[in-house]
């Protein structure tokens, strides 16, 4: 009976111990996965403040909150039952789809700087006199992210092809929760460093209020520069995944001309040759976005968009 109890009580301790092995493995592959996306998470950070300019202080929080709701909903109920399925199944059409968010990005990137360069300055008198619409801001937000968060999960779902279904999936379940706390906590300390640099301000230390006046001028550039950074890294990012996709799928030429610069770059500055190759590729990614946005907005806008404005001055005539 003690030797049975004993037995057993070593069965226990050798499965905790292949347990605990296996989540330390899940959580390395979840880290070196997460690496490989993190220039996509640089970009889902820039994009998300311009989200919430022009909400009240108040609301900024909360609106952040629903939105990594949404973003973590996308990642665990849309994108990894999905990726998974097509993993195991119909590998093929991942690349395709990829690249259908991927020319969405460069779409609305692109319209942001057709709608910067139009002036649309009375819209956005109005947008000041009549805070957006929370809902409304969700969605766009949560749409984006779903393209984001589509191209983080591929990459993530590429570095750990070799593991087992099960173990992907637990991988990857790990990358969304890390990923989602990371990029929406970031975002969070972002919009609301005004109001800490506020309360710092009215520190009886001179040194302390200085700098919390500081941080209060810093914030309308900081979010200035991050709605720049926002729309270039949609460029960015969905040309990237264009340039990709189109390679896999057998049309090499233009992705081989941009690696080909990028090569020329990094063997001609020396030592900084990682980093040019890189802005190298990112500029040709970018411009890619652009050009392919640019023809997105030309169509829906003679197309689409101009027969809802007809509709909408038939009923004004009504």
């Amino acid at each position: 009976m003690a030797g049975g109890l004993v037995a057993l009580f070593d069965d226990v301790a050798l499965i905790a111990r292949a347990a605990a092995s296996s989540i330390d493995d899940v959580g390395a592959a979840a880290g070196k996965a997460s690496m490989k996306a993190a220039g996509v998470v640089v970009d889902d950070t820039a994009v998300t403040p311009q989200y919430v300019q022009g909400i009240s202080a108040e609301r900024e929080i909360p609106i952040i909150r629903r939105i990594a709701i949404g973003s973590l909903r996308n990642k665990l109920l849309i994108i990894l039952p999905a990726i998974l399925l097509l993993s195991e199944f119909l590998p093929w059409l991942l690349t395709p789809i990829l690249m259908v968010g991927g020319a969405y990005l460069c779409y609305e990137g692109a319209e942001k700087i057709w709608h910067r360069l139009r002036g649309h300055s009375a819209a956005h008198g109005d947008a000041e006199n009549h805070p957006p619409d929370e809902d409304t801001l969700v969605r766009g937000a949560v749409r984006t992210d779903l393209i984001l968060s589509a191209e983080i999960m591929v990459i993530s779902l590429n570095e750990v092809a070799s593991e087992g279904f099960w173990s992907r999936a637990a991988i990857l379940v790990v990358v969304a929760v890390l990923i989602t706390v990371l990029v929406y906590g970031v975002v969070a300390l972002i919009v609301k460093m005004d109001d800490a640099g506020l309360r710092l301000s009215r520190s009886d230390s001179r040194g302390v209020a200085g700098f919390g006046r500081g941080l209060v001028k810093a914030m309308p550039r900081l979010l200035a520069a991050l709605t720049v950074i926002g729309t270039v890294a949609m460029l960015w990012v969905g040309g990237h995944i264009l340039l990709v996709g189109t390679d896999e799928l057998g049309w090499h030429a233009l992705y081989d001309v941009v690696h080909h610069w990028e090569e020329a770059a990094h063997e001609a500055t020396g030592a900084l040759g990682g980093v040019v190759g890189w802005l190298v590729n990112t500029l040709a990614s970018a411009v890619v976005g652009l050009v392919v946005g640019a023809v997105v907005v030309a169509v829906l806008s003679l197309t689409l968009h101009r027969r809802k404005g007809q509709k909408a001055e038939g009923a004004a005539a009504h």
